[in-house]
């Protein structure tokens, strides 16, 4: 089995150390709090500037931690709240329902699966949590674009893979979805991804009604919709009332 590797050891000692101070600190303070020569220190220190984990203030040379590293912190605190916070609801979801239940939030242009529900059967599933979904071909992936303007500007200028006959792969038909989650609330998607697979998803909103993420159930067409593809109203239902739970949980007034 391979070693550490010293100098991501080093880097991390000097996260540490900055998320520890309470102010800024200098170099001869980070190399001798961590043993290191200065000209070690000064090269790492340059490094994780260099990726914005760290920042220099230009009057006095010292360092403290940087935007990028605070947002990196920052994502995952709101992921595991949200996955902490729909767990229950999820749970239940998967029960009234009897399908497989995915919580996802955005990440990269894709959707994250933060959480997942097997289907309450004895069937043979794979667990789904950390899988990245594409955007304009899954329920999920619709409600995330319909309410996040960034989301749907990662779309431009590439080409929309098409999974299946169904897929979404025109910009004017995602758009024309798009426009139709907003105004109903929720969004669907029949064979677009998978044939014979459908999934029903509705937003999960925090606080200031600002959509997090995204909550809905998968599985066979034929169970989750109508003859005429739209999704059985009594699913529709169920998965609303969990995901307004859970944004309700997380301090949304509205939804």
């Amino acid at each position: 089995m391979p070693g550490a590797i010293q100098s991501i050891e080093r880097a991390a000692a000097i996260l540490r150390l900055l998320a520890r101070g309470s102010g800024r600190l200098g170099i001869g303070e980070i190399a001798e709090s961590l043993e290191l020569a200065k000209g070690t220190a000064h090269g790492i220190l340059r490094t994780l500037q260099g990726v914005g984990f760290v920042e220099q203030d230009k009057d006095t040379g010292k360092y403290q931690l940087g935007a990028a590293l605070l947002h990196l912190g920052t994502s995952y605190l709101d992921v595991n709240e949200l996955r902490s916070r729909a767990i229950n609801w999820a749970d239940a979801l998967a029960a009234r329902s009897g399908e497989a239940v995915r919580i996802g939030a955005p990440l990269d242009g894709r959707v994250l699966v933060v959480h997942h529900v097997f289907r309450p059967d004895d069937s043979l599933q794979t667990l789904d949590v950390g899988a990245l979904l594409p955007l304009h071909a899954t329920a999920l992936g619709k409600v995330l674009l319909a309410y996040d303007t960034s989301l749907v500007a990662s779309l431009r200028g590439g080409e929309l893979e098409a999974y299946t006959r169904r897929t979404l792969a025109s910009p004017t038909a995602v758009k024309r979805a798009l426009a139709s989650v907003r105004e109903a609330g929720w969004a669907s998607e029949l064979g677009e991804m998978t044939p014979g697979e459908a999934g029903i998803a509705a937003p999960i909103r925090g606080h200031g009604g600002i959509v997090v993420g995204a909550m809905g159930i998968s599985g066979a067409a034929e169970r989750l919709c109508d003859p005429d593809g739209s999704p059985k109203a009594t699913l529709l239902t169920y998965v609303r009332d969990a995901a307004r739970a859970v944004s309700r949980d997380l301090g949304a007034s509205r939804w």
